[in-house]
């Protein structure tokens, strides 16, 4: 009878930290890493930009942008861009050229920005015109 009782006795204790083991396990396990391919699709936008010397169209890109983002945003992760208080002064070295009123100017649909790039608002399906060109 006491081999029995020993056996019994040895198997809870074998049982008992084996599951007490798995369940610390699991608590000390590292958290997934968030791919940031991984962000929610839903949480983005598309924004189509395009810049324009003149009349002449150089560049056009769509770029994705979290939901709220400013014109600023999608602008820099499109292009090198040099900016001044809330006004782009140069696009992927494009530079404007105040003696001769040469400046950058954007549009949003068509129609002419109110706000500074980095506080006008952008939506999904955008389309940002930025123009350099002379300002009369």
């Amino acid at each position: 009878m006491k081999k029995q009782n020993r056996f019994s006795l040895i198997f809870a204790i074998i049982a008992f930290f084996t599951l007490a083991l798995t369940g610390v396990s699991n608590v000390n396990a590292a958290p997934k890493k968030v791919n940031s391919n991984q962000i929610s699709v839903k949480k983005q936008i598309s924004v189509n930009y395009t810049l324009k010397v003149g009349k002449k169209t150089v560049d056009s890109k769509t770029v994705k942008v979290p939901k709220k983002s400013k014109v600023i945003t999608g602008l820099k992760k499109a292009w090198k861009v040099q900016e001044t208080k809330g006004f782009v002064t140069a696009i992927d070295g494009k530079k404007q050229n105040p003696k001769k009123k040469i400046y950058w100017t954007y549009t949003i649909n068509g129609k002419w920005a109110t706000k500074g790039v980095n506080q006008q608002k952008i939506a999904n399906k955008d389309k940002v015109k930025f123009t350099l060109d002379k300002v009369k």
